[in-house]
């Protein structure tokens, strides 16, 4: 007996002294990559090659077949598969396997913004653009996201004409989603869960649609805002924004890639997750189907070299193909150096503000209004004052200090709430809903709730579960200030109206992220900003406008107010929609070119564009905006464009010396420097005394002989000069090379700004510059 126990301890001993053995036996989601495909194989004969690759690791057959996730057979040459870290890095060391890639998991960063931007002109009538592109007529958007609610009439086909026969897609169908759905707008739709499955296990089919039906609402929303019809007299909760929802391209169709999954035993709230297995193989089908431009609006936190990013992979092979690949910047903003989706072959989108407001102010007791934002519908009876009362004084006496006064679940007095408006401080990491759930759980008759510093400045409009409106820091105090100072203090929240130009538009979000990249400092991203803050849409009826569950919040809603470069992406991917429609020949680069270097740095009152971050409306930089907020109409007839193609991003990738992702390509004994890629911005990180970039334009702008002057903007201490300063252009199609010298030294710590332009007197091509000498 005693030897049996001693044997045990042992063993178990052995065990524990054993972990990087287990590690080894712990089996995830890889992705297998080979670079791009030959052309000369049969779908069967690619994947029994992969299965083969399988075989020489695996066991036994079927242990190698059910590992198999996906085959990606129609560009991108690879495929995904669940292995143990061992058997991931035996592939990993043949010759033709060009990277074995971990699973990453990407978030999705979650109609007054197109007339805003001068696309539409809120008349019957549509906008020069739009008319000139036919509204993005037979060019095809691929959305990977969510899915899509089929059912909204942002999707109806109504008065379009049939499927592009270049169309090569198909219509998965399933709950929600069946074959009538795919229509002349809708034109395909697929899903891909494999990756999620094997991370979650099998789908909860009561929180998600396995379909390409949207349970969420995001997908639906970001598919309107690129490609949905004009849709009259919507609005959203609350009625406020009545008007017309549109897509910046009505008439562009829409295949749908779900990719993107709720988070089991989590509120949608806190968003879904998309798994780069599942993305890598919907760029593939989309890639194969015939889209051509293609919007994402997911990405992740963390920053990866791009042979790493299952995304910049996809995009890659994309892009060898003319597909335009616009994508979100991320919202872990202010903080700097937090982008997504940084590749200089992606259109990389930040979110800044539209000049509409949700005004619904607060009238105190003593005759003082003061404004506060808002979509929640008003109950409470016109021209009644209603008591007033600060939420640490009705609270109950177990609320955590730090959390005090932020009307957190479960925190106010039933007895003292009931009937009286509540003052609530918003805390940082609470959501912009909590208070008003808890003030209707208390009996409260509304809700006034401040911002604290740590949240940011931007006031958001929210469909509360109460009559409610937000107010900014100092007006929150001010409202305090007299609660404090009277007896019996009163208020009233007056009903949202929608206004506009109340405000200076666009700003820069709080919440979009901020470069300098951490993956390739000497390219400039964000490339361009868009309208991201409160922007109206398409919404699925199977969720709630503040994505909490049914038991919290079941209201039903067709279109729905959201917030996020999730919804400036959209935009830019519709504006590249109509540029494709209207210059069929320019390459995916000529149309990024054409939106960056007409946007413009400046709001409608031609002020610099101000950031929502500081508290004193401080100038946005270039690490926010890119090159500016975007102007589609402008970006139509841009002069002068800077072109690059595939071959031109692999010379690059051999100057990062990242050259893997396409083994074929032999890079040159002397590599490009990663600053002469031709691209429309610069961006020089330590700068020591001088370096000269070099650049190439095509004109454009039209026939004839044409003059381009060279014009520029340095930051104190430093000089930015072309050779040569004058271009002469005599017909269409036509390059020319420069050479822009930056010398000297940037005053203090940290990234300064400038920027270079060349101007025909018509036309103004501008490229932003940033430049760090530590």
């Amino acid at each position: 007996m005693e030897t049996s126990s001693l044997f045990c301890l042992l063993l178990l001993l052995l065990l524990l002294l054993l972990p990087p053995s287990s590690c080894l036996a712990q089996k995830q989601a890889y992705i297998v990559y080979f670079g791009e495909h030959s052309g000369d194989k049969s779908w069967e004969e690619i994947e029994e090659r992969h299965h083969s690759y399988l075989m020489s690791v695996k066991d036994t057959e079927n242990d190698a077949k059910s590992s198999l996730l996906y085959s990606y057979k129609h560009t991108i040459n690879g495929f995904a598969a669940v292995l143990t870290q061992q058997q991931a890095s035996k592939l990993s060391e043949l010759e033709e396997v060009v990277s074995v890639i971990e699973s990453k998991r990407y978030g999705m960063h979650t109609t007054r913004s197109w007339e805003f931007s001068g696309v539409e002109e809120d008349k019957p009538r549509l906008s020069d653009l739009v008319s000139k592109a036919k509204s993005g007529k037979d060019v095809v958007i691929g959305m990977l996201d969510s899915g899509v609610w089929p059912k909204s009439k942002s999707f109806s086909d109504k008065g379009m004409g049939p499927v592009p026969k270049s169309w090569k897609g198909i219509c998965q169908t399933g709950p929600g989603f069946q074959s009538p759905h795919c229509n002349r707008k809708i034109i395909g739709a697929r899903y891909y869960v494999k990756g999620y499955e094997h991370h979650f296990g099998r789908l909860n089919e009561t929180t998600d649609f396995r379909s390409p039906c949207d349970m969420d609402g995001h997908g639906s929303h970001t598919a309107s805002i690129a490609g949905g019809r004009r849709v009259y007299n919507v609005s959203a909760f609350g009625g406020v924004a009545r008007g017309t929802a549109s897509g910046g391209a009505p008439g562009v169709r829409l295949a749908i890639y779900k990719v993107c999954w709720a988070i089991p035993n989590q509120m949608k709230s806190l968003g879904n997750v998309c798994f780069d297995t599942d993305v890598l193989a919907a760029m593939d089908d989309a890639i194969s189907d015939g889209v051509d431009v293609l919007s994402l609006s997911i990405g992740k936190s963390d920053p990866y070299n791009y042979t790493d990013d299952g995304i910049a992979i996809g995009a890659l092979h994309a892009v060898k193909r003319d597909i335009v690949v616009s994508c979100s910047a991320g919202n872990s903003g202010p903080t700097p150096s937090t982008l997504s989706n940084v590749a200089p072959w992606i259109i990389t989108v930040g979110a800044s503000t539209v000049d509409r407001e949700f005004y619904s102010p607060v009238i105190l007791g003593n005759g003082l209004k003061i404004k506060g934002l808002s979509v929640a519908p008003s109950k409470l009876r016109r021209n009644k004052m209603y008591p007033l009362v600060y939420a640490v004084d009705i609270q109950k006496p177990h609320v955590p200090r730090n959390e005090s006064g932020s009307c957190i679940a479960g925190s106010l007095s039933h007895k003292k709430a009931k009937g009286k408006i509540v003052l609530c401080y918003r805390g940082q990491g609470i959501s912009r809903y909590a208070g008003s759930l808890e003030v209707k759980r208390s009996g409260g008759a509304g809700m006034i709730l401040g911002l604290v510093p740590a949240v940011g400045a931007r006031l958001h409009a929210d469909p509360h579960f109460v009559p409610a409106t937000a107010v900014s820091y100092d007006d929150a105090n001010r409202i305090l200030k007299y609660i404090k100072s009277h007896r019996n203090p009163t208020a009233t929240i007056v009903p949202p109206i929608t206004i506009y130009g109340s405000r200076p538009a666009p700003a820069m979000a709080y919440f979009t992220s901020r470069g300098p990249s951490l993956v390739d400092p000497h390219f400039l991203k964000p490339d361009i900003t868009a309208p991201g803050v409160d922007i109206l849409a398409a919404w699925s009826e199977k969720d709630s406008p503040t994505k909490l569950p049914k038991s919290f919040d079941p209201r039903i809603v067709k279109y729905n107010i959201y917030s996020g470069t999730s919804m400036s992406c959209p935009h830019v991917s519709a504006a590249a929609a109509l540029l494709r429609a209207i210059h069929p020949t320019w390459s995916q680069a000529a149309i990024r070119s054409a939106l960056m270097t007409t946007a413009t740095t400046t709001n409608k009152y031609g002020h610099p564009i101000t950031d929502d971050s500081t508290t004193d409306n401080s100038p946005a930089t270039p690490f926010s905006f890119g090159s500016g907020h975007f102007r589609p109409t402008k970006a139509a007839d841009p002069g002068l464009v800077y072109d690059a193609n595939y071959t031109d991003y692999l010379h690059y990738l051999c100057g990062l010396k990242m050259n893997s992702i396409d083994p074929s390509f032999k890079c040159p004994p002397r590599a490009l420097h990663p600053h002469d890629l031709n691209y429309p911005s610069i961006a020089i990180p330590k700068l020591k005394g001088g370096v000269r970039i070099k650049r190439t334009v095509t004109n454009v702008g039209g026939g004839g002989k044409t003059v381009y002057f060279f014009e520029s903007w340095a930051p104190p201490g430093v000089a930015v000069r072309a050779s040569p300063s004058v271009l002469y252009f005599d017909r269409v199609g036509q390059r020319k090379r420069f050479t822009v010298t930056v010398s000297g030294k940037v005053k203090g710590n940290g990234y300064s700004f400038g920027w270079f332009a060349w101007s025909d007197g018509i036309h103004y091509v501008r490229s932003p510059i940033a430049i760090s000498s530590t």
